[in-house]
């Protein structure tokens, strides 16, 4: 059986901050990490997979 919990949190100003700053990071490096599979894919018509460099 899984349970689920649910946490509210009520950050602080500074945060707040810290945690927009750290998903922003996070959304550039997805992003980043997507626009190179795409490019790899169009170049080789090959998925890059996390072994292949």
């Amino acid at each position: 059986m899984l349970k689920a919990y649910k946490y509210r949190i009520y950050p602080n100003q500074q945060q707040a901050l810290a945690f927009e700053q750290h998903f922003g990071c996070v959304r550039f490096v997805y992003n980043w990490a997507l626009a190179l599979q795409k490019r790899y894919y169009a170049m080789f018509g090959k998925s890059l997979s996390r072994t292949r460099i």
